[in-house]
């Protein structure tokens, strides 16, 4: 392994009493061709024998250090990567800006939806679904309890089966969503649709 950089050697903490080293961390990152991580991807690049909590913990505290630093994503995915004074890796300022201003229902794509490829996108739109379906519930309650229905339109009626139809659909989109999740990561990604 190549020696570390004076700023990184500098900030670690060299306890030899730990199974896994912060150093062989910073190592393994830095000497591969990656810039960044997911928590499995260290894992497996370091040792099978250590526990991914492990890994877990030598990632915190080299992050409580600045010598990493993590950018998270839809879908809880977690990037770790080394964080070099001079550089402003991973995203430029207008990338970060895009990043946190775009929505998953802003990035949802027709494609992405027919697909049911953009996970992020379809779980913000069925909770949105199911947000809408618990308003419309509370709604016909409320007028119903008040009486300020009138007789003839019942529109509490009316808003209880929107409020049942939409809980429906939403489960269902879930349901389907997940099923083509399970296929593409069984069978790998079906092309269903040409690419744009």
């Amino acid at each position: 392994m190549s020696a570390l950089p004076s700023w990184i050697d500098e900030r670690i903490d060299r306890n030899l009493d730990n199974t896994l080293s912060q150093e062989h961390v910073v190592k393994t990152m830095i000497e591969s061709d990656r810039p960044f991580f997911s928590l499995r991807q260290l894992h497996a690049r370091i040792k099978p024998e250590v526990s991914r909590a492990t890994v877990r913990n030598r990632l915190q505290e080299l992050q409580t250090i600045d010598v990493v630093a993590t950018e998270t994503y839809p879908d809880s995915i977690t990037l770790y990567y080394i964080n070099h004074p001079e550089s402003d890796w991973p995203l430029s300022p207008e990338g970060k800006r895009a990043l946190h201003t775009d929505t998953p229902l802003d990035r949802l794509s027709t494609r992405a939806f027919l697909t049911l490829s953009d996970t992020a996108g379809i779980r913000t739109l069925v909770l949105a679904g199911l947000q809408l379906s618990l308003v419309l519930f509370a709604l016909g309650g409320v007028l119903t309890i008040v009486g300020a229905d009138v007789s003839s339109t019942q529109s509490d009626i009316v808003l209880w089966d929107t409020a049942a139809e939409l809980l429906v659909i939403s489960l269902a989109l879930f349901l389907v969503e997940r099923l083509a999740r399970w296929v593409r990561d069984r069978y790998s990604p079906l092309n269903l649709l040409p690419s744009t």
